[in-house]
């Protein structure tokens, strides 16, 4: 099973056909060739295996992004206490 946490694009590399995302703090570049609709800095997207695979809606992003700090956050806390 795959779990795609949104990411946000941060900068558009046309050239490549790629773009920079910003997941949860986490930087990276990825492909953008499979993506019929043109990406803006700003848009939310969905990744697997470093390619965008479609745009989501900002408040869906946001509610998936709570959720995903939420694990992390007693994931750690669960760590802590072992």
């Amino acid at each position: 099973m795959c779990l795609s946490i949104p990411s946000q694009v941060i900068a558009l590399h046309e050239d490549e056909q790629a773009v920079t995302v910003d997941t949860m703090g986490v930087k990276r570049k990825v492909s953008s060739h499979l993506m019929a609709d043109a990406l803006e800095i700003g848009d939310y997207v969905l990744i697997h295996i470093g390619f965008v695979m479609n745009k989501i809606d900002k408040a869906d992003a946001m509610e998936s992004l709570a959720l995903y700090r939420e694990i992390v956050e007693k994931l750690e806390q669960e760590q802590q206490e072992s």
